[in-house]
């Protein structure tokens, strides 16, 4: 079963395609606008961040542009394009520019950037730089692109000075959770050390929670929150996981919410996008789609996606397709050709005959 996301590739890999985003909002602090949706049962594409620092809270957002504000947030984001920016922005910038969809989630990643290196050039001229806290709750349903972006914000916080490597470790409840008293703790403290000076993300952060008050889940949540107290500045941890699951587990402890002041959601793929990252995972392999399969694939995954409610997987399930029709297109030439070689075109197209799905077979 799927589960809705509340407000709104490979497997969290990043998902690249030939053109560049536009429409994102790069604004500053203290900029929040909404969108309109047209599809209420889909996932809301708006991103809320709260920034608090030791003097301060301020609010920044990460969302579509009404029609109104289409202009200035198109200009805003051509800026971040366009504008000379320092070699340590411009890498992360090159490697996010191509990636499908997540257009919010960039202009949020360019709003840490300019936040932090502002604060550089106040710090430069004697002004007061203020004190942030980058830990992350990331909100999505599988292959939305979560643990790809959990590996840009390690660079980028590495780049800009926050982070002292910029390593990502990946960890979910069996790799925190042991099978005795103490033992929780200590593999949950070994963690923590190895993501220091890096980011630590826990994927599906909620089943800590699930086994109640005496299961040692809880038990790695306190050392996680201890480690946060303890290591200020020194790691950046990230809780992962689908939308309902997060905001429940965040309310079973009144102090959690505080400590994870930048919150992201991940809307899920739209069909154009998913149809997109499939043609270009075939294209990294030098295959390529032929119009036919283009719209057979289309539709089924219009039809995926309904009856599939609680458990699409989005750009993971595409590229287990993709995957697939490869194998199939395979067996295909070979009993077309036997003892033969295939022309070179042949040997790219994937033709409708090669995508079957799993529930075909």
């Amino acid at each position: 079963m799927r589960r809705q996301a509340l407000h709104g590739p490979l497997a969290g890999d990043a998902i690249l395609a030939p053109t560049i985003a536009k429409d994102g909002d790069a604004r500053m602090l203290g900029n929040a606008v909404q969108e309109d949706h047209k599809k209420p049962a889909r996932p809301s594409r708006q991103i809320n961040v709260v920034l608090r620092s030791h003097d301060a809270t301020a609010t920044l957002s990460a969302s579509a542009p009404p029609s109104g504000a289409a202009e200035s947030a198109d200009a805003a984001q051509s800026a971040a394009r366009t504008s000379p920016v320092p070699e340590t922005y411009a890498e992360i910038q090159k490697e996010m520019e191509p990636m499908v969809g997540l257009d919010h989630v960039k202009s949020l990643i360019f709003e840490i950037y300019a936040l932090l290196h502002i604060a550089k050039m106040r710090s430069e001229v004697g002004l007061h730089a203020g004190s942030h806290v980058y830990h992350m709750i990331f909100k999505g349903n599988p292959g939305t692109g979560k643990t790809s972006i959990a590996r840009i914000v390690a660079r980028l916080l590495h780049k800009m000075g926050v982070l002292g490597k910029g390593h990502l470790i990946e960890v979910e409840r069996a790799d925190l959770v042991g099978e005795y008293i103490g033992h929780t703790a200590n593999k949950t403290r070994d963690l923590v050390k190895k993501a220091m000076g890096g980011v630590l993300f826990v994927d599906e952060a909620y089943s800590l929670a699930r086994g109640g008050e005496k299961d040692f889940g809880k038990e790695a949540i306190d050392t996680l929150v201890k480690a946060m107290e303890d290591h200020k500045n020194q790691f950046v941890l990230i809780l992962a996981g689908y939308p309902l699951e997060i905001d429940e587990f965040l309310m079973t402890n009144p102090g959690l919410p505080s400590r994870f002041p930048i919150q992201i959601d991940f809307p899920d793929y739209t069909v154009d996008q998913l149809i997109q990252i499939a043609e270009l995972m075939a294209r990294e392999r030098d295959y390529s789609l032929l119009p036919q399969a283009v719209f057979k694939l289309r539709q089924h995954l219009m039809e995926e996606r309904e009856s599939s409610l609680f458990s699409f997987s989005n750009a993971r399930y595409v590229r287990n397709v993709i995957e697939r029709a490869i194998r199939y297109q395979a067996v295909r030439l070979l009993g077309q050709y036997p003892g033969g070689v295939p022309g070179r075109q042949e040997l790219m197209s994937i033709r409708p005959e090669d995508l079957k799905w799993e529930r075909s077979k």
